[in-house]
């Protein structure tokens, strides 16, 4: 899953995408409007944990950013500063959730608190060689029921009325069924053209032959 609801307007976008093909991307829309419509996987085997990256730190988020969406085409933030990511991380409302497995990063949640009660995960997802461990659904029913009672951690907020998110046909082949699995309901669905643009990798280079 992917959206930037931070900054639009990326530096060097327009330039950098000029004379690219294009391609239909499928955007879903899902929501649950009520804790009781999280349907919890059952916990992974093995040391796996989930820690709250309380520190707002550019570096650690950009890693985790980039090494979960490296084969996904997560590429809303490459462009983003230094400065934007420390802006966005120090919101209030905004949480990153971390999974570990004996010690080493698995994959990542964010979370956005937004007006009247509504909180989105903004971005959810593994490093590839986490996948298909059963981590996946342990690390969303987590995140969801952090979305849930987000509240509780910041003082001033009101209660969580909704959670949302999206996923889009770039996304893991089992994206969708994962959202389904732990009770999201689809209410949105939208076809937009979007610049074809390459797999990005965890760093420059990093999947070349």
């Amino acid at each position: 899953m992917r959206r930037d609801t931070f900054d639009r307007q990326r530096p060097g976008t327009d330039d950098s995408l000029t004379g690219m093909t294009s391609i239909a991307v499928t955007t879903w829309s899902l929501e649950q409007t009520s804790p009781h419509d999280l349907l919890p996987a059952a916990v992974p085997e093995g040391e796996v944990r989930i820690v709250r990256s309380e520190v707002p730190s550019p570096e650690f988020s950009r890693f985790l950013y980039t090494s979960v969406g490296a084969d996904i085409r997560w590429t809303d933030r490459l462009g983003w500063t230094y400065a934007q990511w420390q802006e966005y991380l120090e919101r209030p409302g905004v949480e990153t959730w971390v999974a570990y497995e004996r010690g080493t990063p698995a994959g990542y949640v964010e979370l956005e608190a937004q007006d009247e009660g509504v909180v989105e995960i903004v971005y959810f997802g593994l490093i590839r060689s986490f996948r298909g461990r059963g981590i996946g659904g342990h690390l969303l029913s987590y995140g969801t029921a952090r979305a849930w009672d987000l509240a509780d951690r910041w003082p001033g907020r009101p209660p969580t009325k909704r959670v949302w998110l999206h996923t889009c046909s770039k996304d893991g082949e089992y994206a969708m069924d994962n959202y389904l699995r732990r009770g999201f309901r689809l209410f949105d669905t939208k076809v937009e053209t979007e610049p074809d643009v390459p797999t990005p990798g965890p760093w420059p280079g990093a999947y070349r032959a």
